[in-house]
């Protein structure tokens, strides 16, 4: 569950809050009295989920990569550095 701290606390806590969201992997919602709300989330939290936004804009890339997972391991091929993709 995602925690919440309004935005007087996070001001005064941001290093624990910082260390919170990159060592636990939880983000936290940091409110204010407008409901102008932000999400605090880890550096590398937010690079896996640009990269997951990326792959799912590619047409037809979830469901080849939703196969690739099943394939058992000795039915892949080995990567070769200069082949074309």
């Amino acid at each position: 569950m995602m925690s919440v701290v309004n935005v007087t606390n996070a001001r005064r806590d941001i290093y624990n809050l910082l260390e919170k969201v990159n060592n636990g992997s939880e983000p936290v919602t940091i409110v204010n009295s407008k409901g102008q709300n932000a999400v605090l989330v880890g550096e590398q939290d937010w690079k896996a989920i640009e990269e997951t936004l990326y792959l799912n804009n590619i047409p037809g890339m979830r469901e080849h990569l939703q196969v690739g997972m099943k394939t058992p391991i000795e039915d892949c091929e080995e990567y070769k550095e200069d082949e074309e993709w």
